[in-house]
């Protein structure tokens, strides 16, 4: 159990002589745009470089910030920002510095961070922390290139930039947006050799370019923020056999609770209510994974109900899903939308797929799926699935009412802003 303090302003960030590649250019954290940032600011950006730069100046000034793009904060969310006291401020675009479209009402908390959350409850909210509880990673680290292709802002940008920040020899190549569908060769070029990503992210490199990803030099990649399962895993290690595969669990809420390395999906049995000086502690409730952090928010000290599905599977805990989206209810009988999700990607001609329930006369609700084929980016005619392969397939391994009774064919994996699918 942690005690809540009052965020104190950081000390001078030890990893300011990194290098950074963003944009084209290759340069230092001391050579980012100096900002000027009213307290408490809301800083809007418009490009990487520009986030960085606030996140440069938090960690110097201590400035209280809430960093975002602008896509990720509509009207009405700018409107919420504002009547909290926020500056809600424009970075980048036709503005070097910022445009301030309102001043700051009230005084500021120095050493506040701000995070945004994905909203896959619904409307996202705010979660206080500090560049303190935000640094998980401590001690001295090999030294490492690191890929960075999250958004400004969102929980896992923030664990590869302090990362960065706080320690010598961590450097940074940011992937834009327009660059997410051809990383692997930037990441080559400039010699990555570590990369964190969701599992979407890894399963579009490996759709779209194998072999342009197998010639990026990784030692680590570290998959997170969505549920991770044993085909992913299988198919990075023969594509990666000397690298470090890890996995991690964390949360604009409770920071990063779970990390696990043996390659395996899930996290040990033993692992569930042990408890340990300043290490989370990890339970399941009802099907529902609860923790206790001494990362967690501003706030959120003690048990916190994270809203995942956890189930025990042999000498593993699975995390299948959202408890909201997991469950589908098929005449009775309860249907994980993860498990069959991860039938369906087993199947050595998938790529990824998607689970749902869809409304039904009589059942209640029926199971469909999308999926997405090996090879279908690249040559679509010749990726050779079709829906009664799949549905054969599923009915071999699931009880007949978990078996998906509508299967569409994509093309393309879909990815939202934060990199990951509506899984």
């Amino acid at each position: 159990m942690s005690v809540e303090t009052a965020p104190q302003a950081p000390a001078h960030p030890a990893g300011l002589d990194n290098r950074i590649v963003v944009d084209g250019a290759t340069l230092t954290w001391r050579d980012l745009p100096e900002l000027t940032l009213p307290g408490p600011a809301a800083a809007l950006a418009h490009s990487a470089r520009h986030a960085l730069a606030a996140a440069r100046h938090h960690a110097v000034h201590g400035t209280e910030l809430l960093l975002s793009t602008a896509s990720r904060v509509d009207a009405a969310m700018r409107a919420e920002l504002r009547d909290a006291g926020f500056a809600v401020i424009k970075l980048g675009g036709d503005h070097t510095a910022g445009d301030t479209t309102s001043p700051a009402s009230r005084a500021a908390e120095t050493g506040r961070l701000w995070l945004l959350t994905s909203g896959s409850t619904g409307r996202p909210k705010r979660v206080g922390h500090t560049l303190e509880s935000l640094t998980t990673v401590r001690g001295q680290q090999p030294a490492r290139t690191w890929l960075c292709p999250y958004a400004p802002g969102t929980y896992a940008w923030w664990q590869v930039v302090t990362l960065s920040l706080t320690q010598p020899g961590q450097h940074l190549v940011v992937v834009e947006p327009d660059q997410l569908d051809d990383w692997p060769a930037l990441a080559a070029e400039h010699g990555v050799d570590a990369a964190s990503g969701t599992p979407t992210f890894w399963r579009r490199a490996l759709h779209r370019d194998p072999a342009g990803l197998a010639r990026v030099p990784l030692r680590q990649l570290t998959l997170g923020g969505e549920p991770v399962d044993q085909t992913i895993l299988d198919r990075l290690r023969e594509v990666f056999p000397a690298a470090r595969i890890s996995w991690i669990y964390a949360s604009s809420e409770v920071g990063a609770a779970i990390v696990v390395h043996d390659g395996r999906a899930g996290f040990p049995v033993e692992w569930l209510d042990r408890a340990a000086p300043d290490r989370p502690t990890i339970g399941v409730h009802d099907g529902e994974l609860v923790i206790t952090s001494p990362y967690h928010g501003a706030g959120l000290d003690g048990p916190v109900r994270t809203g995942d599905r956890a189930q025990v599977s042999g000498d593993r805990v699975l995390i299948t899903g959202r408890l909201d989206a997991d469950e589908i209810n098929v005449g009775g009988s309860k249907v994980s939308a993860g498990v069959v999700r991860d039938v369906l990607t087993a199947h050595p001609q998938v790529a990824w797929a998607r689970v749902t329930g869809r409304r039904a006369p009589l059942l209640g609700h029926m199971v469909v799926a999308e999926v997405v084929p090996v090879g279908s980016a690249t040559a679509p005619a010749e990726a050779g699935l079709d829906e009664a392969t799949l549905v054969r397939w599923c009915a071999d391994q699931l009880p007949e009412y978990a078996v998906p009774r509508r299967i569409r064919v994509l093309t393309e994996i879909p990815v939202k802003e934060t990199l990951k699918s509506d899984v």
